[in-house]
């Protein structure tokens, strides 16, 4: 068994496509049409072959949950990063929204950021 598609609801496919391919610097690999929606994954060059579905919050109980989540400040997943005070500056230039600086935590540096999608996303070096 292996992880080969993790996922993450988003409010707008188009939006989270260009933020996760343009400000975060991800590769689409799939964007399939289905009607209403899409089968849009995305994946980063240190990933393999592990995909992040952006997904539509369609579903009500998609949409509450992503929005409970939000207001209580959990991040949705999280992304590695060798380097995350250069990965946090790189962002913020490019317009992305942390709650703090990158902060040390249990031996582990954190930072969150908005995606502007309806997420937190948390960043973790290790």
């Amino acid at each position: 068994m292996d992880i080969k598609t993790a996922s993450i609801f988003v409010e707008d496919q188009s939006k989270a496509l260009a933020f996760y391919t343009d400000i975060l610097g991800f590769r689409k690999i799939n964007d399939i049409d289905l009607g209403e929606y899409r089968w849009l994954t995305v994946t980063s060059d240190g990933s393999g072959e592990t995909e992040l579905l952006l997904e539509p919050n369609a579903h009500p109980a998609a949409k509450a949950f992503q929005a409970a989540i939000y207001a209580d400040g959990i991040p949705a997943t999280l992304f590695h990063s060798d380097e995350l005070q250069q990965e946090y500056e790189r962002l913020v230039a490019k317009g992305v929204s942390f709650k703090d600086q990158p902060t040390e935590s249990g031996g582990v540096w954190i930072a969150i950021f908005d995606d502007s999608c309806g997420n937190w996303i948390q960043l973790v070096q290790e």
